[in-house]
């Protein structure tokens, strides 16, 4: 076979190995001798071969876990809590040139700022008001991760332990605060019913007539319960002559 035909053929394969494929989800970043030229994809794209070298970066949304950590809050309890973290590279020569690891330095980042937010709070801040915390942390991540082309999209407290001690005191305080509501509700039900048994009285003192007929109802009442008591009914005038008796005394 001809030499001119050899090179040829050398020429064309070398050729067609400088194509490349960069997914939907990807960017390529090429490199000639080491230095940063340009973003190349998604789809077919073509390199120097032997001269350039591609470097791909996942454009998609990626989620990690961040380890758990004890700390302490505010008020000195400690506390066991873990998190995830939803994010996204949006300038990927930043993502690699700007960071050796940005998958790490992102987790590092988050774990670092769990632990000085928990730190600012108190332990009822932790546990009621983990959306507050959430977007503290979403915000002060996005902050430290934007030099290198990353967005945050969210930061979730997964889950957090706290001693037994205090799982304990809790359970103690919530009962107590239980108990507190029903005497509450219990006295306000007896001062609503005084409340109505004072306009009860009031209006049968208004009319003498209205108390006898009270008189009467409850002695159907009392018979109607089939028992053995015996209940002498004595009318008002007769009450009311013993009284006037009684302080002329």
């Amino acid at each position: 076979m001809p030499i001119g035909i050899i090179l040829l053929l050398v020429l064309v394969f070398i050729a067609f190995s400088g194509f490349r494929v960069a997914q939907q989800y990807q960017r390529a970043l090429v490199f000639r001798f080491g230095r940063y030229m340009a973003i190349r994809g998604p789809g077919l794209f073509w390199i120097i071969p032997f001269v350039e070298t591609i470097i791909k970066v996942d454009m998609r949304v990626l989620t990690d876990g961040v380890e758990q950590q004890e700390t302490m809050t505010k008020d000195n309890v400690p506390i066991k809590v873990n998190a995830v973290i939803w994010y996204k590279v949006v300038a990927p020569d930043r993502a690699i040139i700007e960071v050796q690891d940005v998958r790490n330095a992102v987790i590092q980042t988050a774990l670092t700022t769990l632990r000085n937010v928990i730190g600012q709070h108190t332990l009822d801040d932790v546990l009621k008001e983990r959306e507050k915390l959430a977007a503290l942390l979403k915000e002060r991540v996005d902050t430290m991760t934007e030099p290198w082309g990353v967005e945050i999209h969210n930061v979730e407290m997964k889950n957090v332990e706290i001693p037994e001690s205090m799982q304990r005191a809790m359970a103690q305080e919530a009962e107590a605060l239980r108990e507190k509501r029903a005497r509450i509700i219990k006295a306000e039900a007896e001062l609503e019913a005084a409340r109505k048994l004072r306009e009860a009285a009031d209006e049968i003192m208004k009319t003498p007539a209205s108390l006898e007929l009270r008189r009467m109802q409850m002695l159907t009442e009392v018979g109607a319960e089939q028992n053995t008591m015996t209940i002498v009914m004595m009318p008002s005038e007769f009450v009311e002559a013993a009284r006037a008796l009684a302080e002329r005394r």
